[in-house]
Order: structure tokens, then C-alpha cells, then sequence
């Protein structure tokens, strides 16, 4: 069957699209290690979402981040689903957050907190491998020259229904990657789900079990040394003073430095050597303002506020307070909530190479965009020129997602040292003491009973 085509290439209708500011973005995408020298039609991406290779390995990308609560698997069989890929093929691999950056948010939030990874995103993940299936079909109808309506797919083999031919995802793939997106696509009925909640393995799982599995504390880059650092240990103090001279000769220590205003770092060879100088290192600090502040003048200012005049009234219907001290019985709590630590089971980390117009950062994050700004802000250089490499993280509970300050502080410490990549890991008392609390509460509920 012969059908007309529109005659345009997919490059040019992205640059079309792109000069008339529709802000949409699926041109062709390097993987990590690729140039555009070096890159073939096996690497290009079929969409933003999937990447399909010759021998019909199907990688999914996850905007969102994996922290031991199945997000990486979830979010992959979203899209495989709508894809109708063979799932015993999938693999995963993390965009950056600068390629989104670059691409106009193409892959939307990074944020993993709350539960969203997956309620917050399954609609616009689903409709990437909708896209993708689409996509497949038509290079498959164009190279039988038939109509895609007669064509249908399961499990990666594309079907021509009339005549029995039978062709793979690899195979067509790269013609696919050349097809201009489809603008709408109509997502799967529920009832017709064959991997959406459905019990499937983890992808994760069997390099965790191995200890293939990379975590940031795993992290190795050539030349790359290590750090330590010690925080002061009062909120909101700062770091007076440190004696270099006596750890500079203690084995393989590189360089001992002020980090920000408040912290100092000691930079070695391996992180213990690290750690043993910073464990001897003469330090003073200014501890500022809170100084003095300990459990028990916190416990009474919120004793205090209980019965504070200015309270601030949410909410009032007449007089309770005449009602309550009239009241034949009364009825007091007092209910308290304490500081509580996230208590990650990894402690945080991050690496960071910095260079005058590049900087790089490896971090477990749960929002690698935010991560991202953390590091364009301790670099001094534009978020274009920098860039945040996830990695699975041991543990977030939102500790790594709306505090970056560990990433601040390795940039800052890779600042000293331009070009030499530095991992810096906390110590597990540095990441008690320096965690971002929750909040410690008191609150006191009061009736009278007549």
C-alpha cells in the first residue's frame, strides 16, 4: 500500500519547532562516554524516554530517584508497558539534570520525596513509551510500506497482520529515531495492564546482591583523592581558627582547608587518612549566638509559648477560655515530639572535579535538579557549566532532598584543588550532628467538662 509522506526530515522539524518556541526537545541524545564523533544510528534515543539497541536491549530512562523504595522498577514498568517492550530486556540509566536543564525540563521533576516519584509522574512517563510504541510502528509500516493501522506489537516483535511478516524494536529502531513524534497518543485501558502492578523483579536487585551496585561511599575516578571534614558543632557558628602544620606530616594528608565559613577539611589519599589527621587536628571555633542554647532552655521556651499571651488564634467559636475556667471538671495534655534525625544508613557524601568552566558532582540525591544548584552556587559558575552525575542513594527520607549542603562543601573543597576529582564523606557523627532535624514540637490541648 502506497501513503503519502510529509517530506522533512525529524532534524529539521526540531529546528523548526524549536525557532517557533513550541519548547519541545527529542533530538538526538549522547550517552555518557559518547561524542558526536563516535556516535552511531545504534545510539540514538527513539524518544526523551527509551533507547533501543540492535540486539533489542530496551533502556528506560528514570528522571526520579531510587533509594530502596522500588521507584527505578515502578517508573520502568510504566513505560514498558505503553511500549509493549519485552520487560526480560529492560534495562535503566539516569538522565542528568543538566540534560534537562539543556532540554527544557523534557523529563520533568527529579524530585523523589512524599511518594510522587510515581503518582506524580505516571500520567506524562506512560504517554514517553506510547510515543516510542507509535514510533516503532510507523518505521516498521514505512519500510513494508504498509499502513501502521495494520500493524500491531507485543513483546518488541512488530506483527503486519495481513501478511504475517514479523520484524524487532532493534531492527527498526534507529529508522525510528529519524520519525517525527506523534502528537497525540491514546494510553493502554487498566483493564488491559500486563506489567503495571503486576509482581515483577526489581532491576535493582541483583547488583545490590552482588555488590555490583555503586554507591556514592563506592565511588572511584582516577586520580581522585578524599576528604574529611568536621562542621562546627554549634548551629550557626563558625570556624575561628586550625593549626595545619600539625597533621602535614602525617601519612599521605594532601592538604588541610576551610570549607565556606563554618567548617574545615582535611584532603588525602584514602578517607581514613583523612579522617585520623582531622581526629588530631588543633581546631577553635566562634560558636556564635546558640552557644549556650542546650535541651533544657529549648524545653522552656516551648514551655513558655504554651502559655504565651500572643498566641495566634486559628480558629475560635465564643468564649473558651471563660467556658473552660468556669467548667466544673477541666481536662489537661501536653504532648512533645523531639528532634528527630533522618538516619540514613549511608551518611552523605559527594565528589566533586572543578575546574574555571566546568563543574562535575556524583551524588546520591533525591532531587538532582536541586542538587544541581547547589553546585552552580558553590562553583561560582552558570548551571549550563555544571553538571550532577545520580547515584543510588542509601537512604534518603528526605534528608537529600531539600538539603544539598554536603554537595556545597565538596565543590567548595574541589574549588582548592582545580581539576582533581575529591570525594568527601562524612563521618557517622558528623552526619548525627549536622543533620537537618525534624522539628522538636510541644503542644497542650485544654477542656471543661460541665
Amino acid at each position: 500500500m502506497s501513503r503519502q509522506r510529509v517530506n522533512i526530515s525529524r532534524r529539521e522539524f526540531l529546528i523548526k519547532t524549536a525557532a517557533a518556541g513550541a519548547g519541545l526537545s527529542l533530538g538526538m541524545y549522547l550517552r555518557p562516554g559518547m561524542t558526536a564523533e563516535s556516535s552511531t544510528d545504534a545510539t540514538k534515543e527513539v524518544n526523551a524516554w527509551v533507547v533501543i539497541e540492535p540486539d533489542d536491549t530496551v533502556i528506560i530512562r528514570i528522571a526520579r530517584s531510587e533509594m530502596g523504595q522500588g521507584t527505578l522498577t515502578g517508573l520502568a514498568q510504566l513505560v514498558a508497558e505503553e511500549l509493549e517492550c519485552d520487560w526480560s530486556k529492560v534495562k535503566t540509566e539516569y538522565p542528568t539534570p543538566g540534560q534537562n536543564l539543556a532540554r527544557n525540563r523534557i523529563w520533568g521533576s527529579f524530585s523523589t520525596g512524599g511518594s510522587q516519584g510515581i503518582r506524580g509522574s505516571h500520567e506524562y512517563v506512560r504517554k514517553g513509551g506510547a510515543v516510542a510504541r507509535m514510533m516503532m510502528l510507523e518505521a516498521a509500516a514505512d519500510a513494508w510500506d504498509v499502513a501502521v493501522e495494520e500493524c500491531s506489537v507485543s513483546a518488541s516483535v512488530i506483527k503486519h497482520e495481513p501478511t504475517g511478516r514479523k520484524t524487532t524494536y532493534g531492527r527498526v529502531a534507529a529508522a525510528a529515531a529519524e520519525l517525527i513524534p506523534p502528537l497525540e497518543v491514546e494510553l493502554k485501558d487498566p483493564k488491559d495492564w500486563k506489567i503495571i502492578g503486576k509482581p515483577v523483579k526489581r532491576l535493582d536487585t541483583t547488583d545490590k546482591l552482588t555488590g555490583k551496585q555503586v554507591f556514592g561511599t563506592d565511588l572511584q575516578l582516577p586520580g581522585m583523592l578524599n576528604a574529611a571534614i568536621k562542621a562546627c558543632p554549634v548551629f550557626g557558628g563558625k570556624l575561628a581558627s586550625y593549626e595545619a602544620s600539625a597533621i602535614k606530616n602525617m601519612p599521605g594528608i594532601k592538604s588541610v582547608v576551610a570549607v565556606e565559613d563554618n567548617a574545615v577539611a582535611v584532603i588525602a589519599d584514602t578517607w581514613w587518612q583523612a579522617k585520623s589527621a582531622l581526629d588530631v587536628l588543633p581546631v577553635t571555633w566562634d560558636e556564635g549566638p546558640n552557644a549556650r542554647l542546650s535541651s533544657a532552655s529549648i524545653e522552656q521556651m516551648l514551655d513558655e509559648g504554651l502559655v504565651a499571651k500572643q498566641v495566634f488564634i486559628g480558629n475560635q467559636a465564643g468564649d473558651a477560655k471563660t467556658a473552660i475556667d468556669g467548667a466544673v471538671k477541666k481536662v489537661e495534655a501536653t504532648y512533645s515530639y523531639p528532634y528527630q534525625n533522618h538516619a540514613t544508613m549511608e551518611p552523605m557524601n559527594a565528589t566533586a572535579r572543578w575546574t574555571s568552566d566546568r563543574c562535575e558532582v556524583w551524588c546520591p540525591t533525591q532531587n538532582g535538579e536541586a542538587a544541581l544548584e547547589a553546585a552552580a552556587e558553590a562553583s561560582g559558575l552558570p548551571a549550563e557549566q555544571c553538571e550532577v552525575y545520580k547515584i543510588h542513594l542509601g537512604g534518603g527520607f528526605g534528608r537529600r532532598g531539600a538539603f544539598h549542603d554536603f554537595v556545597k562543601q565538596a565543590v567548595a573543597i574541589a574549588k582548592q584543588l582545580p581539576g582533581t576529582p575529591v570525594k568527601l564523606l562524612w563521618t557517622r557523627e558528623e552526619d548525627m550532628q549536622h543533620g537537618a532535624y525534624h522539628p522538636i514540637t510541644k503542644a497542650r490541648l485544654e477542656a471543661g467538662l460541665d
